[in-house]
C-alpha cells in the first residue's frame, strides 16, 4: 500500500517542484529578492511563536478538548502580546504585496478569474473584521484555496496558510488561527 502511495505522491510533488521552479525563474532577480524577502519575515513569524509555544507547558498525548484549548488560547495571547506592535504590510510589504497581485493576475485570467472572484464572493466571510494579531472567528466559514492559487503564491512555513476574505489575502497561523498579517485587493 505504502508503494502505491509513493507511485502517486512522487509525480505530484515533482510537479508541484517544477511549477514553483519555472514561476520563480520568470522572476527579475529583485523579484526574486523580494519573494525571498517575504518567505524571510514569514519563517521569522514561525520562530517567533516556536519560542512562545516552546515556553508553554506541553499539551498531554490523551488531552482533552478544555486542555487543548487552553493551550490554543495561551499560544494565541502570548503570540499577540509579543507582537503588540504588529500591524497590517510588516509581512506582506508594499513591494511584496505588488509581486504577489502581479502574480494572481498572470495565473488567473478570463473565466479562471471569474471563477475564482465567484467562489472568494459566495463564501459567508463578508463580516470578518481583517485585523493584524486578532483570531479569526471560528463561527466563520472558511473557503479552501484553489490549489492552482497555493501553487501560484509564495512557499509559506508548514505553521502558515493563506486564506481569502473578500479581495484580501490573510497570512494565518495554522495553530491559533491568528491573522499574522494581510494584503488589500489581492484578487485581480
Amino acid at each position: 500500500m505504502k508503494t502505491v502511495r509513493i507511485h502517486y505522491i512522487l509525480p505530484i510533488i515533482l510537479v508541484f517542484l517544477a511549477v514553483s521552479a519555472t514561476a520563480q525563474n520568470a522572476f527579475s532577480p529583485r523579484q526574486k529578492a523580494v519573494v525571498s524577502e517575504f518567505e524571510g519575515r514569514a519563517n521569522d513569524y514561525v520562530k517567533l511563536r516556536e519560542r512562545i509555544d516552546n515556553a508553554l507547558p506541553k499539551i498531554p498525548k490523551k488531552a482533552t478538548k478544555e486542555q487543548i484549548q487552553v493551550h490554543h488560547d495561551a499560544l494565541l495571547k502570548g503570540v499577540q502580546q509579543a507582537r503588540v506592535g504588529a500591524k497590517q504590510g510588516d509581512i506582506f510589504t508594499p513591494e511584496a504585496s505588488e509581486i504577489i497581485r502581479q502574480m494572481l493576475k498572470d495565473e488567473f485570467k478570463g473565466r479562471d478569474r471569474a471563477d475564482l472572484r465567484k467562489r472568494v464572493f459566495e463564501a459567508e466571510d463578508k463580516n470578518v473584521r481583517v485585523r493584524v494579531n486578532v483570531e479569526y472567528p471560528e463561527s466563520k466559514e472558511i473557503m479552501d484555496m484553489p490549489p492552482q492559487l497555493l501553487l501560484t503564491l509564495p512557499q509559506l512555513p508548514k505553521q502558515l496558510k493563506y486564506r481569502l476574505v473578500g479581495t484580501h489575502l490573510l497570512l494565518v497561523d495554522r495553530e491559533n488561527e491568528m491573522i499574522v498579517d494581510y494584503m488589500t485587493n489581492a484578487l485581480p
